[in-house]
């Protein structure tokens, strides 16, 4: 009973590793218990510990046995060459979970290892409200390459980009090894093309007419990749077990496949399980097509966490031993984060020495601009004015430059004709962004046009009711205007929601005594 209690307190807390290690005594000791054998499986599983799961799941019946085990049988069977056993097991339609719906994909991949050309004619099968539906194209694609027929695979490859969300750079990648591989480096370079760092790894090697690693062309390859499609869709539950369940399911299928060591990470962190997403994170090779995207997500989670230091750590080791605009823009995030601006700024500025030195970027606006928000956290001001103006000269068309600029002068009653045309211009680019609405209603209240500042502090706050600065803003105005009591309630609202000490001071001092000088928002 004790270890029972103490397996069940473990798997509360998210401690798969030791929920798996006590549930899997208890079994052993019950052969009989059931439901002990199925928690123990689960927790083996979401422990990543596959070999254990196995071994306490033999002799389960495949109908009684939970999705995540049906999965791992699959993939076990996959790896082992034995396509043909796991389409029979799919075909059972017994049991409270149908997996039949996993069959075409699984069949249709089988038929490929062979070489068959109606591999394809497998898919035609999936039911269009299957939750599997939306990977259709991306399997038909790398089908069609594996078969060596680019040509018809490349209009199912673009339009699986267009819909893959989150997983687009992993595909990217994926899909431009099937073009190298079946001999059509043109739209391998094709699709390699735009930004992110997995991206430009990805054309580099492709350059070097390396091998790009992120391939996907074999039965336990594409089920690993449907799970972690799979494990996407499922994640909007609020219980992410089953996710991180299928994540851990995906990478035992392809322990290659860099993009499911991530997924897992972000899904444990989602889940409240730092320290084990953290532990995942740290596993990536310094060469992985996704090492820097696993640093970010570790240092966003030591942030989120309060381990500021270790952050900064890891950070500065980073830019140390792979020194480059990526790597010196995250130093200055963590920086900022922990309110060191003017380090900040520097780690920003050698951001951007390093991406003018390297080839042509697009985003070197984007630096650019967090340099100048760095220069004015630091009240340095005309120099963040300055980097901001260089940035809009590279992009003049860019909403966040126009009314960064645009805001920073109206607080400072600097060129109030020009501040309120580059307000203007950014909420014309984009209307339905609330902070730049909000900078557009402040210039109409600094010039004098209350009413017309009210209405549009108004649209501002209701597209974003949780933002203080915009609330205050508008109970700024209506005080103005004579609407005290409304002036008040917005200006409670924005106490509710504000982190800012001298803000929540000046507020406190609003509703105390009303709109003076001294109280007004900047």
């Amino acid at each position: 009973m004790s270890d029972y209690v103490s397996a069940r307190v473990a798997d509360a807390v998210g401690n798969a590793e030791g929920s798996a290690r006590l549930y899997a005594a208890l079994a052993k000791e019950l052969p009989t218990h059931a439901e002990l054998r199925q928690r123990a499986v689960a927790s083996a599983i979401q422990a990543g510990d596959m070999k254990l799961a196995l071994e306490l799941s033999r002799g389960l019946p495949f109908d009684r046995a939970p999705l995540e085990l049906r999965m791992l049988r699959i993939a076990d069977l996959l790896l082992r060459g034995r396509s043909a056993d796991s389409v029979r097991l799919l075909q059972s339609t017994g049991g409270t979970i149908d997996s039949t719906f996993l069959l075409p994909f699984v069949e249709a991949w089988a038929r490929a290892d062979q070489g068959d050309p109606a591999a394809l004619a497998s898919l035609d099968s999936v039911n269009p409200q299957s939750a599997l539906a939306s990977q259709l194209d991306e399997h038909r694609a790398l089908i069609l390459l594996k078969l060596k027929r680019p040509a018809e695979a490349l209009p199912l490859a673009q339009k699986a980009l267009a819909a893959a969300g989150g997983r687009a750079d992993r595909l990217r990648l994926a899909f431009a090894e099937g073009f190298r591989a079946a001999g059509d480096s043109a739209s391998a370079a094709m699709l390699l093309e735009g930004r992110g760092t997995a991206v430009a790894i990805g054309r580099a090697r492709l350059a070097a007419r390396r091998p790009l690693g992120e391939a996907i062309d074999s039965s336990p390859k594409a089920f690993g990749e449907l799970l972690l499609g799979l494990a996407v869709a499922l994640n909007r539950l609020e219980d992410k077990g089953i996710s991180i369940s299928l994540a851990q399911v995906a990478r035992f299928a392809n322990p290659g496949n860099d993009a499911a060591q991530l997924l897992l990470g972000l899904l444990l962190a989602e889940a409240g399980r730092s320290d084990q997403a953290v532990a995942v994170l740290r596993t990536f090779q310094p060469e992985a097509s996704f090492a820097a995207q696993a640093a970010d997500a570790e240092v966003r989670l030591l942030l989120d966490a309060e381990r500021g230091e270790e952050a900064l750590n890891l950070a500065r080791r980073l830019a140390e031993t792979k020194p480059g605009a990526d790597s010196y823009a995250r130093l200055g995030g963590v920086l900022s984060r922990l309110e060191r601006h003017g380090e900040s700024a520097d780690a920003y500025a050698r951001a951007i020495g390093a991406a003018r030195s390297g080839p042509a970027s697009d985003e070197l606006w984007e630096l650019m601009l967090y340099r100048a928000g760095a220069l004015e956290d630091s009240n340095r001001w005309p120099e963040a004015k300055a980097a901001a103006e260089a940035a809009l000269a590279l992009s003049p068309e860019n909403s966040l430059l126009l009314n960064f600029l645009g805001y920073g002068m109206l607080e400072r009653g600097e060129q109030l004709d020009v501040a309120e045309a580059m307000v203007r211009k950014a909420s014309a680019l984009r209307p339905d962004d609330a902070s730049i609405t909000d900078s557009l209603g402040w210039a109409q209240f600094k010039r004098g046009r209350v009413d017309e500042a009210i209405a549009t502090l108004a649209r501002a706050a209701v597209a974003d009711p949780g933002q203080a600065e915009i609330r205050e803003h508008l109970g700024d105005a209506l005080f103005t205007a004579g609407r005290r009591i409304e002036a008040r309630f917005e200006w409670r609202a924005a106490l509710a929601t504000v982190e800012e000490a001298e803000v929540r001071d000046r507020l406190e001092r609003k509703l105390q005594s009303g709109l003076t000088p001294a109280t007004a928002a900047p």
